[in-house]
């Protein structure tokens, strides 16, 4: 699946902005961002749920939509299955009834029909239930007939539109491994729309992160979140700590003047301004010495190994940490920061620069 420079517009609206996308065949991308970021909008054009105002999309070797030639192929000849937010079963019909509506709709003869509904079943742990009627099911059960019904009819491409966004954690967090473990084992294609990175970085092998329109990086989880491609993402991801800084002599002043950090030699490469990120592993609470950062403790809560601190640096700044040892509400404590792992994002710059990058 392929989309090139895919654009839509609602009147004077531009939701999505010029998107470029290429999934593998096999291949598992989350699109992933807050409301209204796109995501969504992106899923109904891939779905042919709508036309495109620009670009193109291809599924597989075929074009689907064209906005340039006005080409359109419908959702039903897309060779696509979807799982939706609310299940949209038929529930004057059985389980089984569900999941072999859309064969019958290919008119798959019916010796097949039963024999990939059962299949279907067996994939999803419901073989016991094909006679029940999706009203006397939980929604995790109603949420596994949809997706046997999605991939019973063998699509190339299989759309999750916010899935599991119905459940309660546990059943979202046990659901969501065993839909990835499913689609592996078929091989399948898929794009999962979603807001919780939780879910994005379980199922995907690569994840798009959405906002305003654009996509801001698509890279494997793993990527995401050691190489963020820009404060935004690192903000969104809820990575570490950022602070805007100017440089002074090769100081960084931050929280607004009230602080002056001393990096490496070269750590903004000749900057004036920019951003620096400090992933939440590259921070650690002070000794006796005060630490770099200064803050106070608002909260400690155990966690079974430890204690999750939630600090505040200012009125505007907070950042929760792994602690040993429980800190006191309203404790003042200092952060150590690991230069080695930061991260400088100058500002009207793309990339970021690592802490041992040195100029050119």
């Amino acid at each position: 699946m392929a989309a090139f420079g895919v654009s839509q517009r609602f009147g004077t609206n531009t939701v999505l902005k010029s998107v470029d996308i290429d999934v593998a065949p096999g291949e598992v991308v989350a699109l992933l961002g807050p409301s209204g970021c796109g995501k969504t909008t992106l899923l109904r054009l891939l779905a042919g749920l709508t036309r495109p105002s620009a670009g193109r999309i291809c599924i597989g070797d075929q074009v689907v939509a064209d906005a340039a030639t006005h080409q359109f192929l419908p959702p039903e000849k897309r060779s696509i299955g979807m799982v939706f937010q609310d299940y949209a079963l038929w529930p004057h019909m059985s389980v089984a009834e569900n999941i072999a509506f859309p064969l019958e709709m290919r008119k798959v003869a019916r010796a097949e029909r039963n024999a990939r509904v059962k299949e279907a079943l067996k994939l999803v742990g419901l073989d016991h239930l094909a006679d029940r009627q999706p009203g006397t099911l939980s929604g995790g059960q109603q949420q596994r007939v949809a997706l046997a019904r999605a991939i019973v009819p063998r699509p190339s491409l299989i759309l999750f539109d916010e899935p599991l966004s119905n459940l309660d954690r546990e059943l979202r967090e046990s659901l969501v491994v065993d839909i990835a473990a499913l689609l592996r084992q078929l091989g399948m294609t898929g794009i999962y729309v979603t807001h919780d990175h939780g879910e994005a970085f379980a199922i995907a092998d690569r994840v798009a992160v959405l906002r305003d329109g654009n996509i801001l990086q698509i890279a494997t989880p793993e990527n995401l979140v050691q190489n963020p491609a820009s404060v935004a993402v690192a903000e969104f991801l809820k990575l570490g700590l950022v602070l805007p800084a100017t440089v002074e002599g090769g100081d960084l002043v931050v929280r607004n003047g009230q602080q002056r950090l001393r990096p490496p030699a070269q750590f903004a490469n000749g900057s004036r301004s920019g951003d620096l990120f400090v992933p939440r592993s590259a921070l650690s609470p002070a000794g006796q010495n005060g630490g770099t950062l200064s803050g106070t403790a608002v909260r400690s809560m155990f966690r079974g190994d430890g204690y999750s601190v939630q600090m505040r640096l200012d009125a505007d700044t907070s950042i929760e940490l792994f602690s040993p040892l429980r800190v006191d509400d309203g404790k003042a404590m200092g952060l150590d920061i690991a230069w080695d792992r930061a991260f400088w994002f100058p500002h009207g710059e793309a990339a970021p620069q690592h802490s041992n990058t040195t100029s050119s």
